[in-house]
């Protein structure tokens, strides 16, 4: 009985060690960035559509990571196939960044149609639809730092309307507390990537 979870252990550290590089994390920072970024395309239609103009940077952004992982971190740390319920989970994160893009789309609709721009009720509902998508995702892939981004990128819609409140920030906040909370992931991502290089170095060719 013991093997099949000295398999799994065996998995799940190598998944690990092979996704430590950064480049999900430079993703994910990328995409709360957008959240910063978007209130400023467009002051009628706030927080939440503009966002679509961004659909073709994630594209972008993905293959470009792809690329480097097959051209940069491959080479280094070499590659893996994976069990299929390994694979099957990172299929349901997929569905889950897809899910957590409509509803945040559909709670943009409600705030546009029904004029909810007062109260504390959007941002309480936004921060729990990201702490509950990080940690479904942390859950998933192993990743116990994805509960931290959670944390941070739960208290910042909070934070924001606060801040909105006190008249110390414009668009509810969401500039400055996804701004900060963004930077944060990516500068992680980016520490992480050059660790992964610097302890890395490409095989020799006797080697």
């Amino acid at each position: 009985m013991s093997d099949p979870i000295s398999l799994r252990e065996a998995e799940k550290k190598a998944f690990t060690s092979l996704h430590n590089d950064g480049l999900w994390d430079i993703m994910i920072g990328s995409i709360l960035l957008i959240i910063a970024l978007a209130p400023g395309l467009s002051d009628r239609l706030g927080d939440f559509w503009s966002s679509f103009i961004f659909l073709p940077v994630w594209g972008v952004l993905y293959l470009v990571i792809l690329w480097v992982r097959k051209s940069v971190v491959a080479p280094r740390l070499g590659s893996a196939q994976f069990s299929q319920r390994r694979n099957a989970r990172l299929h349901k994160l997929t569905i889950l960044l897809i899910l957590v893009n409509i509803v945040a789309l559909v709670l943009g609709s409600l705030v546009l149609v029904l004029g909810w721009t007062s109260g504390w009720l959007v941002p309480a509902l936004f921060s729990l639809i990201l702490v509950g998508g990080f940690s479904l995702a942390a859950y998933w892939v192993d990743m116990n730092r994805l509960y931290v981004y959670g944390l941070l990128a739960g208290m910042a819609p909070l934070a924001g309307e606060w801040l909105y409140r006190q008249e110390l920030a414009g668009h509810h906040g969401y500039p400055l507390t996804f701004g900060i909370t963004s930077g944060v992931i990516i500068l992680v991502g980016i520490g992480m990537f050059i660790h992964m290089l610097m302890h890395n170095p490409l095989p020799t060719p006797e080697a």
